[in-house]
């Protein structure tokens, strides 16, 4: 490849980054900040905006704990055993990744919603899913089951089970094995897709819109708040709440493409030193 032809391509991708990629956190940004500061974040402290940030915390850190664990325990079983259907069971994992989060949240309401399949006997119970925080849960755990797993799984898989029977014969328990031989070298590429997810769950809005039922103060998420502002023609306040949004993102994958880094130097440290 001759030197031009590299410093093209050089420049040509910097430029679709800077198009698709750095422009579009900058123009709202920039949207945000169009009436000052103290207008920006007046719009953030306003109830319903605080009510909306809160319940993204929480529906993100409760999906985060439970892909987390639940991921884990798919991506063990998967790269450790083989067993009749694992690679159904690895299609299945992955389906949320093809297939839109509005399907998702459609589904929710066909099983949970008041007129669907299971919603007259859980308002009996007094139990409500569908236009509640539970379906909002249940539609980000949806969308981000599939990072974890798929993020640590092709290490695992590299991992082998030599390691893991040794610990067994030495009496280790199961939870031993996994917590002190299996998991410390999957560290990073764990920490990465727990960071994955976590950026996922921020910003989903599809699922979300459909079960949620768009109640503000209740079932908004920043996402949803965001497009409820916006239709209200207050685009300073819609403006300030994504690029909140977008800033904690962004900040999530920086953490992420820094510990990816770690990890690869690691990598590389200990190629070196074999």
């Amino acid at each position: 490849m001759s030197a031009l032809t590299r410093w093209s391509l050089v420049v040509a991708t910097w430029l679709i980054v800077a198009i698709v990629l750095i422009l579009p956190p900058l123009l709202v940004l920039s949207e945000a900040l169009r009436d000052g500061l103290p207008t920006a974040l007046q719009s953030l402290a306003d109830p319903d905006a605080i009510s909306a940030i809160r319940l993204t915390v929480e529906m993100t850190v409760l999906s985060v704990v439970i892909n987390t664990v639940f991921g884990v325990l798919a991506a063990w079983l998967i790269s450790k055993y083989r067993f009749p259907f694992r690679g159904v069971l690895v299609a299945l994992i992955e389906i949320p990744i093809s297939v839109s989060p509005v399907v998702a949240g459609l589904v929710w309401l066909l099983l949970f919603g008041s007129q669907g399949w299971w919603g007259a006997a859980l308002d009996h119970y007094n139990i409500h899913i569908a236009f509640a925080p539970a379906g909002i849960l249940l539609a980000t755990l949806f969308v981000t089951f599939p990072y974890v797993t798929r993020t640590i799984l092709p290490l695992m898989e590299q991992q082998g089970r030599d390691a893991e029977d040794a610990a067994t014969l030495l009496g280790a328990s199961f939870w031993q094995i996994l917590w002190r031989v299996t998991l410390p070298d999957a560290r990073w590429a764990l920490l990465s897709g727990i960071l994955l997810t976590t950026a996922r769950a921020m910003g989903e809005f599809g699922a979300v819109s459909v079960v949620s039922g768009h109640i503000p103060g209740m079932t908004e998420t920043m996402p949803l708040h965001i497009e409820t502002l916006y239709n209200g023609y207050q685009s300073v306040a819609a403006f300030s709440m994504a690029a909140l949004l977008a800033i904690m993102a962004m900040t999530t994958v920086g953490f992420r493409a820094f510990f990816e880094n770690r990890a690869r130097r690691a990598a590389l440290a200990g190629d070196a030193g074999s």
